[in-house]
């Protein structure tokens, strides 16, 4: 049978090619075998997804579409690269994630803060990247780095496959911590976890400047976005983003966890929500570090404007 019907939500076209030798039955299968884990991390947050439609490239989709139901729960939200009001969705419930999956919307990214929540982010992010072509064991290698830079502020984090190349570790925060303060503890944590090995780490923004080590992103704060817990990407295999032990991660690749493989690896339990330490305060020394240390985007646009200046002058 081609067409499904599910919470209410007409589904179509389940047996056509989704992406490589996956079909968008094997997407909308694998949400809903995971939507009571999925579901919590979505819930009430301000989400954009990856979509990918037939005959068309991916694309990014915030602002809700014209023809969605009116069923589905929304927030505005201004942008300020756009300026305009961008119609947010909120997935909080089953129907709603079946819709998207009929959408087929494959990956999702929720923000850090929910709606109608002004006590801040609710987690502290640092998304590991390795260099082109590098294996994950540089990254496993980065991600220790950043463990201890954590536990010697008296923070502990958990981890995840980032559903690409490299992971993301998560901080749980104390509610009432202001967007400005989080954003300068992560990069006082990027900072201190390169500079306890440089020979692994970065936090160098521009990509001709990591020398092949593994990028440290701390620009996850205030309203950016995240892969979540239990996504899938939209890479070759459809890995998912997925919750794994600190004591298991070098025993494991990214590609281990895919929409085929993750339901049956996580039976009936929500590992993401087992393995998140409880809410943290941050201490005050990581926040006044941080609040030296330049945002990198910005040192990294002068820079680029430098050195364009200089090729200009040498010809």
């Amino acid at each position: 049978m081609s067409d499904d019907d599910r919470d209410g939500v007409k589904l179509s076209n389940l047996d056509q090619p989704l992406f490589e030798d996956a079909t968008k039955r094997d997407l909308v299968d694998y949400l809903d075998a995971v939507a009571g884990r999925i579901i919590p991390v979505l819930a009430n947050r301000p989400l954009s997804v990856i979509r990918i439609l037939r005959g068309q490239g991916p694309f990014m989709q915030k602002n809700l579409p014209k023809y969605t139901p009116e069923w589905v729960k929304r927030h505005g939200m201004w942008a300020e690269t756009s300026k305009r009001e961008v119609s947010y969705a909120l997935c909080d419930d089953r129907r709603t994630l079946m819709w998207f999956a009929n959408q087929r919307a494959v990956e999702y990214h929720p923000t850090l803060m929910r709606v109608g929540d002004d006590t801040g982010p609710t987690h502290l992010v640092l998304d590991l990247d390795p260099p082109p072509g590098d294996d994950f064991a540089h990254v496993v290698k980065a991600a220790a780095l950043v463990r201890q830079a954590l536990a010697d502020s008296g923070l502990a984090g958990a981890v995840k496959t980032s559903g690409s190349k490299g992971v993301h570790i998560f901080v749980p925060l104390v509610p009432g911590q202001a967007f400005d303060d989080v954003a300068a503890a992560t990069r006082a944590l990027a900072a201190r976890a390169e500079q306890a090995d440089p020979s692994i780490a970065t936090t160098a923004y521009i990509v001709e400047d990591r020398e092949g080590k593994v990028y440290l992103d701390a620009a996850r704060a205030g309203g950016g976005t995240v892969a979540s817990a239990y996504s899938p990407r939209l890479r070759p295999g459809l890995p998912v983003s997925f919750p794994v032990s600190w004591n298991d991660l070098e025993n494991v690749v990214p590609a281990d966890f895919t929409v085929y493989t993750a339901p049956a690896l996580l039976g009936d339990k929500d590992l993401w929500a087992e393995m998140m330490p409880e809410p943290q305060s941050l201490p005050a020394d990581l926040v006044e570090q941080g609040h030296t240390i330049p945002i990198a985007r910005v040192v990294a646009m002068h820079e680029g404007k430098r050195r364009a200046r200089m090729r200009a002058q040498n010809g």
